[in-house]
């Protein structure tokens, strides 16, 4: 029955946001509590949310304090030159701005945190977005697919978690896999190239000077050599003040009184040093974006008023992150407390044909698809993963086959509605989460799926 109900309550969560009849954190809240009174467990639904929001009250500071960082980060202007620098690159060409979006969440994912990935990312390319008017889905959808196949990095999670679940090496599972994870990213660089020409050829592409112009006197050169007014993508509906009204634009606005070019490098620094102290675990994430923010503020605006201006201007972004990251822990407390993600766990293993025994690795990884958008990484790892291994060493399927495949579901994961860094994502860039949801899914499985079929083809699963 919980396993039903499990089923039934994530669908109906999916359905009603990409349906657009309930705002994510009304859903991620209402649907669960409905569901937990629906088992009979409604006297403990205080417990399993007070549960919930103290596992997930870590990652929702981290976000509230990163994202008030990278916010006066853009503020005062340190990732101007970088926008700029990819505009020349990118000439104003829709097909180039996708396929450096990839390229950039790809490098950025280095550092291992995909929070920080899309906070730089969409930093980095939103303003491009607005300013050439193209899909704003396909800058969250590519920047979610890129940092999914990069999560897999020793040091990002999965494969730590994979490693500790069944007592292996994290490199002996990482390192065999890199073939098959190259291949993957060449498939989102491929994919970006894709969506790139179907976004040139919906609306051509500006060159450089007319992208540096204000607004109202953009002119749209079409692909074939034609001129007309630029048209809104993604319904955006565009206002042509819109801008310096909601600092769509304020990446490459010179004029903006909160630059700080003389703390240019002191900004840069800081920014480095957090990212490195982040990579070397010096302190708790959390801690470190705190002392960040609180560092960044005081230097670059040393008045009481000048602070409290910059964080009421990266309120609305604070507090749609955080509090959907609350509302989601309802989501996960109650699907964890109630016991429905442990029975759908076993039942979907049990459901697996004994005949399949020997082939546990490629059920590894095709289970790790849903699994892996359903649950949280740790469930998964820590709960189901023992569970896939045990029944592949009874057909004699190495541990390390099984612990490779189960990182194949990443790509997905990183537009689950459980994981809180896809809401900075879709906060940041504006993006409804269900039209996020309706774009990705099918790519990133499409990733995974890739990613699954390199590594049976060079033998690593």
């Amino acid at each position: 029955m919980l396993t039903i109900l499990g089923f039934v309550m994530i669908a109906t969560f999916l359905v009603l946001i990409m349906m657009k009849k309930m705002s994510p954190i009304a859903a991620l809240v209402l649907i669960p509590a409905l569901f937990c009174v629906a088992v009979g467990q409604g006297a403990q639904l205080g417990d399993y949310v007070i549960e919930g929001v103290g596992n997930l009250a870590p990652t929702a500071a981290m976000l509230m304090f990163a994202i008030v960082y990278f916010g006066v980060m853009i503020d005062v202007g340190l990732f101007d030159p970088i926008v700029r620098g990819i505009l020349r690159f990118c000439k104003a060409d829709p097909l180039r701005i996708v396929v450096g979006t990839a390229l950039l969440a790809a490098i950025v994912s280095l550092d291992g945190d995909g929070s920080t990935t899309f906070m730089i990312t969409v930093s980095a390319m939103y303003p491009l977005y607005k300013r050439l008017k193209m899909s704003l889905v396909v800058l969250t959808g590519i920047a979610a697919t890129a940092n999914g196949v990069m999560n897999t990095l020793p040091w990002g999670g999965p494969t730590a978690r994979a490693a500790t679940a069944l007592k292996l090496d994290a490199g002996d599972i990482f390192v065999p896999m890199i073939p098959a994870l190259g291949v993957g990213l060449l498939f989102v660089l491929v994919l970006s190239y894709v969506l790139g020409r179907r976004e040139r050829a919906r609306l051509g592409y500006l060159t450089l000077n007319e992208a540096l112009e204000p607004e109202t006197e953009t002119v749209l050169v079409k692909a074939g050599g034609g001129e007309g007014p630029a048209t809104g993508g993604a319904g955006t509906g565009a206002d042509p003040q819109a801008p310096h009204q909601d600092g769509a634009f304020q990446g490459l606005d010179p004029e903006r009184e909160t630059l700080r070019p003389k703390l240019y490098w002191f900004n840069a620094g800081l920014t480095l040093a957090l990212l490195t102290a982040m990579i070397m675990e010096l302190l708790p994430i959390p801690v470190l974006f705190l002392l960040g923010a609180a560092l960044a503020l005081t230097v670059n605006f040393p008045k009481m008023a000048e602070q409290k201006a910059r964080i009421a201007a990266h309120a609305d972004n604070v507090l749609n992150v955080s509090g959907m990251v609350f509302a989601a822990a309802v989501f996960t407390g109650v699907l964890t407390g109630t016991g429905m993600v442990e029975h759908m766990a076993d039942w979907l293993v049990g459901a697996i044909p004994e005949g399949m025994g020997p082939h546990m690795a490629i059920v590894t990884g095709l289970l790790s698809l849903p699994l892996t958008y359903f649950m949280s990484n740790d469930g998964f790892y820590f709960g189901v993963l023992p569970v896939l291994a045990e029944a592949g060493a009874a057909h004699g399927v190495s541990p390390l086959e099984i612990a490779r495949a189960s990182l194949v579901g990443q790509p997905l994961h990183m537009s689950s509605p459980l994981v809180p860094a896809v809401y900075v994502l879709v906060g940041m860039a504006k993006v409804e989460f269900g039209d996020h949801t309706r774009f990705t899914v099918k790519w990133a499985a499409l990733t995974c799926l890739v990613v699954l079929g390199a590594g049976i083809l060079f033998g690593i699963i």
